[in-house]
């Protein structure tokens, strides 16, 4: 599967923004879709997560109740929808996908063999 995320850009703290990673070359349904960022000088970190086909979803203690993940199977697109943005947002957001995710390890990095290209996100106060 190949993703292409997309949606970033400059924004004031308390604005918004929608991400989008759109798939291509196989069923999309069969995969679960992890949301990650990368902080300037920091590692990459968990953000959301919607599983296949009956899309259940978990989020970063630190994103819960601004960010919702939400997946249109038909369009072969997972969004994440960011409320209430903060400065601390400011990263390269990348969309993963992986058709054998397990819910143990739903948050590693490891577990997402497809990557998306990043795209750019920056909150100002």
């Amino acid at each position: 599967v190949q993703l292409q995320a997309s949606g970033g850009g400059q924004v004031q703290a308390g604005g918004s923004l929608r991400l989008s990673c759109a798939a291509s070359g196989s069923t999309f349904s069969r995969y679960t879709v992890g949301w990650f960022r990368r902080a300037p000088g920091k590692e990459r970190e968990f953000v959301a997560r919607i599983f296949r086909r009956g899309g259940g979803t978990s989020y970063a203690d630190s994103v819960e109740g601004r960010f919702t993940i939400s997946r249109d199977n038909a369009g072969n697109t997972v969004y994440l929808q960011m409320n209430s943005l903060k400065p601390e947002d400011t990263a390269v957001y990348y969309c993963a996908a992986d058709s054998g995710v397990i819910l143990s390890a739903s948050a590693s990095p490891q577990s997402y063999a497809y990557w998306g290209q990043g795209t750019h996100v920056t909150v100002s106060s």
